[in-house]
């Protein structure tokens, strides 16, 4: 009789090697590491949206699974209050005078401390001024999330 050797489930805070997809409600991939080398990972940490996280407690190591998560759920809903109108003089202290901006560009701002970075889309393009989205680009929609789980500890 061979010995039954226990399946290591996951567990808040458990430490992770995995493979992931996530995908918008176009198919289209925003992070896939199955065809490079897997991701690791804390839960709890923030690397993952909540949900995503919630879906991942309680599988067993080696589980191969996809989730269809509803509209707003993985990045929250769309929020009006972070779409910005910045003054074009603004962008062009804090980067590149000559540089022109269309709709659809991302830009990338500092942090408040310096020490990171956030992102915003272009939507307008005024005389002088920019129309910024700061929401998520999933943010209000449904998201699809495959993972394969390698290591669990």
């Amino acid at each position: 009789m061979r010995p039954h050797l226990p399946v290591n489930l996951v567990q808040p805070g458990s430490f992770l090697t995995l493979h992931y997809r996530l995908s918008g409600p176009d198919g289209a991939d925003v992070v896939n590491t199955f065809s490079d080398k897997p991701a690791t990972l804390s839960l709890g940490t923030g690397q993952l949206a909540p949900a995503m996280e919630q879906r991942l407690i309680g599988l067993a190591e080696g589980t191969h699974q996809s989730f269809t998560l509803a509209p707003g759920e993985a990045f929250g809903e769309r929020n009006p209050d972070m779409l910005q109108r910045v003054a074009r003089s603004l962008l062009q202290r804090l980067g590149d005078p000559d540089e022109d901006y269309a709709p659809g560009d991302v830009v990338q701002f500092p942090t408040p401390d310096g020490q990171g970075a956030f992102a915003g889309v272009v939507r307008e393009v005024g005389d002088d001024w920019l129309l910024f989205d700061f929401n998520h680009p999933l943010a209000g929609q449904a998201v699809s999330f495959e993972v394969q789980l390698i290591g669990v500890l």
